[in-house]
């Protein structure tokens, strides 16, 4: 009997150990996880956002795995009682130099086989009244869920089909056997890393790629001032997608995020720091290089950070009736993007096979929507 370990009660930890499970009868399977509940950390403070895949470059993993993702977490939620809504998003062009790139969002969405369709400025307000835009991108696909839920769901499913999930177990370890902080040697066939945040660190810091915890920051929107989801055009040469407003299945409103670098991997707040944390960031030749090549952009962040004026003044270019007065400070996440040494935020999803080992070691946004595909994938590509 195959024994596999996943490391992490994430929620493509969790995809995972129940895909095997349903591909692998017999197999025994544990989940390990250093947090008291499944969903802590990246999961758990996700905006919810069912993402379709548009944004994605044709062909890669994260657009084949987002497009099939969004489907079958739809069907995945309907049928085990988790709330969804397939609402649809605008993504709306504010400036005449955004209309460009826009057309090529719609030209993207069609590769990849997303349902879009280009609006007119009065066919975009029917929509959602209260925005101002030039054109706009409907984005038929797009939805809303709770990922948390999801976790609780899947946990459920693992341990209903044999499996085991521990929580409050902290992996220190997989270099010559899984261990954890208890000093506990866990025996296993073949682990699967998906700690999220501290991926690189478990596949044992790997030259070629490194995780930077970004925080996202949101805020709560006081009046219901749209229906769906407005996102702005993204700057192409960012993985990140710009302040944005978002509906969650609970019908509150949240704006965000913005995207500053955290100072500890587990930094939700300005106050939350550590200094190895971010000794392994200076260290790390491809955090100067991206630097050097964003600065402009990461001060602007800063700032915005700092600011419920410029958070809303960015928040208004979308929908012109925000002030500051309708935002107020929610939970903030923490992203792990995985950076290369030449200072490239890589753009796909990345796997590292090893000898008894697999390591996730990039799965950020849209991994959430995407989650059941990945575990698909990762299943799939291992040994029977």
């Amino acid at each position: 009997m195959n024994r596999y370990v996943v490391v992490g009660g994430g929620i493509v930890g969790l995809a995972v150990a129940h895909r095997l499970l349903l591909d692998r009868p017999g197999a025994s399977v544990t989940v390990l996880e250093k947090e008291n509940r499944v969903g802590t950390h990246q999961t758990g403070h996700n905006s919810g956002v069912i993402h379709s895949g548009i944004y994605y470059r044709p062909g890669s993993d994260r657009a084949r795995l987002c497009v099939a993702g969004a489907r079958s977490m739809v069907e995945f939620c309907q049928k085990h009682g988790v709330p969804v809504e397939v609402c649809g998003k605008l993504i709306v062009a504010t400036s005449e130099a955004e209309l460009p790139r826009l057309r090529v969002l719609a030209e993207r969405a069609q590769a990849n086989g997303v349902p879009a369709q280009m609006l007119s400025a009065a066919a975009a307000r029917e929509r959602e009244p209260e925005v101002s835009c030039l054109a706009a991108l409907h984005v038929e696909s797009t939805g809303i869920t709770d990922f948390g839920a999801v976790c609780e769901v899947l946990a459920g499913l693992v341990r209903e089909h044999g499996g085991e999930v521990r929580l409050g177990t902290r992996v220190t370890a997989l270099n010559g056997g899984i261990r954890t902080a208890d000093g506990e040697q866990v025996p296993a066939d073949l682990v699967i890393n998906c700690a999220g945040l501290f991926s690189d660190r478990l596949a044992g810091k790997p030259r070629e790629v490194r995780i930077v915890p970004f925080r996202g920051e949101y805020f709560h929107v006081r009046r219901p001032l749209v229906r769906t989801l407005v996102y702005p055009v993204p700057d192409p040469a960012l993985p990140f997608l710009g302040v944005h407003l978002t509906r969650g299945i609970d019908g509150s409103l949240h704006a965000g995020p913005n995207a500053v670098l955290a100072l500890a991997r587990e930094g939700y707040t300005w106050r939350r720091f550590s200094a190895r944390d971010l000794a392994a960031v200076a260290g790390y030749p491809g955090m100067w290089r991206l630097a050097r090549k964003h600065l402009r952009t990461g001060i602007a962040e800063v700032r915005r950070s700092l600011s419920r004026r410029r958070f809303a003044a960015d928040l208004a270019r979308l929908v012109p009736a925000i002030q500051p007065a309708d935002l107020v400070r929610a939970p903030a996440g923490v992203r792990a993007q995985a950076i290369g040494r030449d200072g490239a935020l890589l753009d796909d999803f990345l796997l590292v096979r090893r000898p008894g080992q697999v390591h996730v070691l990039n799965a950020p946004s849209p991994a959430a929507t995407s989650s059941l595909e990945i575990a698909r994938w990762i299943v799939d590509g291992l040994p029977t």
